[in-house]
């Protein structure tokens, strides 16, 4: 769908159709005909009166979701139709919102569709009587972010025969050459040198080499130094801690962390945010095998921290533990710290399945994570660390275990693991984030879609913007 941002006022804009975003039908003229309908201003509620060639869309508040919501409810409605041109007033406030919006509510994902409609592309026009040079901005911004999210979206959905860490990697490349980032791949022989041993293991029973990707973003003066590491797991299968059938199926989005990260750095430059921002990817496969790595193993990461593995099924966290290491090693004076992973099903049973957990030692930075993830649209929340779950990883064989020795506050235990390879310089500066709720869900919510949301890329890139 085409989006557009038109100086006029909206009456002069000619049109198949008007989008018209209500909070109440008490005061319209087809107030009659939309109670006869039974619309209601809700959110996710629409009507089209093709005779008098208006939809009619229900938004409860005026805040960034209520009106995204409102718009790409407005427009599936709109897409359903043969109808090929349609218009929205929007005020200064609101260009953000219906922006990414439309953008994100218009995705589709039918790349495996053997038929697929051939029909006109549809166009959205956004109509405001005077565009300002800062309104213009935010528009351009807002497509730009959406069409970062989108690309998250392809990634996380694409199979994993399809999808896998050369694939990933090659992907990164691409999004190196059109943004102008710096681009190292490593492979296993680069893992084995530096004793990456914990990432090694978990794809050693896979065809796949396992990669290792760093993207970088250097603008001259930059003011902070961001860097962004994302759990990159093409297809997770649990190894030999195999997993239900029924939890196989969707192991395609193990990759939502990694593929977040991917998609923040192929917008960062088009922002011309003043900061260096660094994207590393630990890209793996986890499958079974003779060669395949197994429950009482013990593992060196590269900051020499043993570790006893309960569980091959918690591989996530030993292919961050190794990413998290070689970031701080590689890249000196970090100002901030954040990993991505779809890392615990605790987490979706503890906050649902459309919030992330924010977890971090400097409870002040994981508000603030939370703060701008709701300004862009996305659901999170703390998730305190304590000094008692800090037991449960204990090992007596190792210096820790991959898994806690209970089975409660797992997505909390996971972040106190990965803690486990923050260097003390850095405790403050990171930040971990568990998406496995919202990266990828069986069905559509507001303006996502069935499969993958990209979660994690319009908060970062909102703390981003208001960072100082």
């Amino acid at each position: 769908m085409k989006l557009n941002l038109i100086e006029k006022n909206i009456k002069k804009v000619n049109t198949d159709l008007e989008i018209i975003i209500v909070d109440s039908i008490k005061n319209l003229k087809e107030k009659e005909i939309l109670e006869n309908l039974s619309f209601e201003a809700k959110d996710e509620v629409s009507v089209l009166l093709p005779e008098s060639k208006k939809i009619f869309v229900g938004c409860e508040a005026n805040d960034y979701d209520s009106l995204a919501i409102a718009i790409a409810t407005a427009v599936k409605k709109f897409s359903s139709t043969k109808f090929t041109s349609a218009k929205v007033k929007v005020e200064k406030d609101s260009v953000k919102a219906l922006v990414e919006g439309a953008a994100l509510g218009a995705y589709k994902f039918d790349k495996y569709k053997s038929e697929k409609k051939k029909e006109k592309e549809k166009e959205l026009n956004f109509c405001i009587e005077k565009v300002s040079k800062a309104i213009k901005n935010s528009f351009e911004e807002s497509l730009e972010i959406a069409k970062a999210v989108n690309k998250t979206r392809d990634m996380v959905n694409t199979t994993p025969e399809d999808f896998y860490p050369d694939v990933m990697a090659k992907e990164a490349k691409d999004i190196a050459k059109e943004a102008k980032l710096e681009c190292v791949i490593h492979g296993e022989k680069y893992l084995e040198k530096n004793a990456m041993f914990a990432m090694l293991s978990v794809g050693r029973a896979s065809r796949h080499e396992s990669k290792l990707i760093h993207l970088s973003y250097k603008p001259s003066n930059a003011k902070k130094k961001i860097v962004l590491v994302g759990k990159g797991l093409t297809y997770d299968s649990g190894g030999l801690s195999l997993k239900p059938a029924d939890f196989m199926t969707t192991m395609k989005s193990d990759k939502s962390g990694g593929c977040a990260v991917l998609g923040i750095m192929s917008v960062i430059s088009k922002l011309q945010l003043p900061f260096e921002v660094h994207g590393i990817v630990g890209a793996v496969e986890n499958m079974i095998g003779g060669d395949a790595y197994k429950p009482d193993d013990v593992l060196k990461a590269k900051n020499g921290t043993t570790i006893e593995v309960k569980n091959t099924d918690a591989e996530g966290r030993l292919v961050l533990a190794d990413c998290l290491c070689y970031a701080q090693d590689e890249i000196k004076d970090i100002d901030y710290l954040f990993d991505y992973a779809t890392l615990t099903g605790a987490c979706v049973v503890g906050v649902g399945e459309y919030t992330s957990g924010i977890m971090g030692n400097n409870n002040d930075l994981a508000q603030e994570v939370v703060n701008n993830a709701n300004k862009a649209g996305e659901y999170a929340t703390v998730l305190h660390f304590n000094r008692f779950l800090k037991k449960t990883i204990k090992s007596e064989v190792a210096d820790i275990n991959n898994i806690a020795s209970t089975r409660y506050g797992g997505s909390i235990t996971a972040g106190i693991f990965l803690e486990k390879f923050i260097a003390k310089e850095n405790k403050d500066k990171w930040i971990h984030h568990d998406i496995a709720g919202p990266a990828y869900v069986e069905k559509a919510w507001g303006y996502n879609p069935f499969g993958g949301s990209g979660a994690g890329v319009r908060m970062t890139l909102e703390f981003l913007k208001n960072m100082k």
